[in-house]
């Protein structure tokens, strides 16, 4: 049953990839397209840190460390090296999935708000390198003179439409791995840690192994929705890694929904779209954006999502009473 409900989330995907892939084909509109692109690169984001706090149980302050580092170590890798753009994707994985082990590690020992905050101190560290590194880096000014994209399998990701198709294959390929994996025994095992860790281990689990292993898998994640946002801006640049990006990651989650896959990236877009619209119709950006994501957090207290699901359960229950 399991293998047949993935089967139908894989259908679904398929059907969601057809759609994307013939936009370009109904309407020419950069304003689409770019907004696709974008949403490939935050819906990944989000998803993968809501493996730490959907299915881990584990609040990251400082996931933007992964989001910046795939972006820097992919523009790093075409700037500096003549490399193809697989294989400087495949390099910031690596890279990612370094520095995730070496910081997981650590943060996965403690518990809670110590997670969190050390998650945000590592992050921070890191945004103080990429600013005072500016030899390597460009410092404030971000990794300047564009990412070079050179074609590769008939792929030229200089021109817009074929940026939108890679960026639309790739995020529908990291939602669908990401979603085998959370329905994998490691997913559920996952969540058994996140709900009572004490009778985990008692069960012979390794609950660090398997905190550290989310926390690695979601900043392979987290890097590729990076090197989308690198390709697109063309560069790579400190706000990246800054505590705000993680904030925003949040933020979508909440917006969402956190109890449900596909709730972080409904989030995405949902902040993208309040985003778009704050910024054209007002000055005090900050001030109104704060008003919505306190109307979620406050009034809400759960996601579009979560709503969805609510409803779903209370129409199936009156159905089966009836």
């Amino acid at each position: 049953m399991k293998n047949l409900t993935f089967k139908n989330e894989l259908l679904i995907a398929i059907l969601c990839l057809a759609i994307l892939i013939a936009i370009p084909f109904i309407t020419d509109s950069r304003i689409t397209l770019d907004f696709v692109i974008r949403l490939a690169s935050y819906g990944i984001f989000a998803a993968s840190l809501n493996i730490l706090v959907g299915y881990g149980g584990m609040v990251s302050f400082g996931h933007a460390l992964f989001f910046g580092g795939g972006a820097y170590a992919f523009g790093l890798l075409m700037q500096k090296t003549s490399t193809s753009i697989p294989v400087a994707l495949l390099g910031a994985i690596v890279f990612c999935a370094l520095v995730s082990f070496i910081v997981g590690a650590i943060c996965v020992r403690l518990k809670e708000i110590y997670f969190s905050f050390l998650t945000l101190a590592f992050q921070m560290l890191f945004y103080s390198i990429i600013v005072t590194w500016s030899g390597l880096t460009g410092g404030d000014q971000g990794l300047t003179g564009g990412i070079p994209r050179t074609p590769f399998w008939g792929i030229n990701l200089g021109d817009t439409t074929h940026m939108y198709w890679f960026a639309s294959v790739l995020g529908i390929v990291c939602l669908v791995l990401m979603r085998y994996i959370l329905q994998s025994p490691f997913g559920y095992t996952l969540r058994m840690v996140r709900d009572n860790p004490d009778r985990a281990r008692f069960l012979g689990v390794d609950v660090w192994r398997v905190k550290l292993y989310a926390f690695i898998l979601a900043a392979c994640f987290a890097s590729v929705s990076g090197v989308i946002m690198a390709l697109f801006v063309s560069g790579a640049f400190p706000d990246f890694t800054y505590w705000t990006m993680s904030g925003e990651a949040v933020f979508m989650i909440m917006m969402g929904g956190l109890n449900s896959f596909i709730g972080p990236v409904v989030g995405a877009a949902l902040l993208m779209i309040f985003n778009d619209i704050i910024s054209r119709t007002t000055e005090y950006h900050g001030l109104a954006l704060g008003v919505i994501v306190l109307i979620f957090a406050l009034g809400f207290k759960k996601g579009i999502t979560d709503f969805i699901q609510q409803a779903y359960r209370l129409v199936t229950n009156k159905g089966a009473q009836s």
